[in-house]
């Protein structure tokens, strides 16, 4: 029997998305992690981006126990996340026409790189700037986005288009247009979003894919482990030797 309180509406409300993504996304996420995994054996690296409570998933990948070291954060100044002071400034940033173009054009990414690019709404000019700017250099672009925004909203950037218009490969959420998963008669506004809990989930998803593509190819994914287990911070230091010219984080 489901429990009917509201922790427990919400985590079947998540427990159901997640299934969702696992059944209706597993081509998607395979083929992303494909992509992935042939950047890295072809020397390319990688990078994640995302803005707001987007950056949070993206965050989520980057100098990660477990994770590819080869992950590097692509960082906008004033959209990373909630810190920005005001807040709402950091939410008008993404709607600034020719950020992403100075951005792109001031960071290490180069042809045969990758880049995730989440963004909920996928609406904002900076996304779809974004995506729009690394494809043109020669980055492979995987939009993280929820794809029922393009039909139930208006894009804010000047072309029409959205994230998913610019991508290489789309990896749709499936997030409800609005990211609130509970109502309640006395409540005025729906409540309880699950977007952050289903992106990490995805990219997690796509991380492991990458990892055993990698090994079955027979090269060792670039895989960092914790530092609060015995001779983690050694394996770290190997890993980061080995490949620190494709990581970008410690500089």
């Amino acid at each position: 029997m489901s429990d009917r309180s509201p922790a427990g509406q919400f985590l079947d409300a998540a427990i159901d998305l997640l299934r969702r993504v696992r059944d209706e996304e597993a081509d998607s996420i395979a083929a992303a992690g494909t992509l992935l995994a042939d950047t890295v054996e072809q020397g390319g690296r990688l990078f994640a981006f995302g803005a707001g409570h987007s950056s949070l998933a993206a965050q989520d990948l980057v100098y990660r126990a477990g994770g590819l070291a080869l992950m590097n954060l692509l960082a906008v100044p004033g959209v990373v996340g909630v810190d920005v002071m005001p807040a709402p400034l950091g939410s008008a940033l993404e709607r600034v026409d020719g950020l992403a173009a100075a951005v792109l054009d001031n960071s290490p990414l180069r042809a045969g790189d990758a880049l995730l690019i989440i963004s909920l709404s996928g609406r904002n000019a900076l996304p779809v700037e974004m995506a729009l700017h690394a494809r043109a250099l020669g980055v492979k672009v995987i939009g993280v986005t929820s794809v029922a925004y393009a039909s139930e909203t208006k894009s804010r950037h000047s072309s029409g288009t959205f994230l998913k218009d610019h991508c290489d490969l789309v990896l749709d959420s499936r997030i409800a247009v609005g990211d609130a998963e509970l109502t309640h008669d006395k409540v005025p506004a729906p409540f309880a979003p699950a977007s952050t809990v289903v992106t990490s989930a995805l990219l997690q998803a796509v991380m492991a894919t990458t990892a055993t593509t990698l090994a079955d190819r027979g090269i060792e994914p670039p895989l960092l482990r914790s530092g609060n287990v015995d001779g983690g911070h050694d394996w770290n230091a190997r890993v980061m030797e080995q490949y620190g010219d494709r990581i970008f984080y410690r500089h």
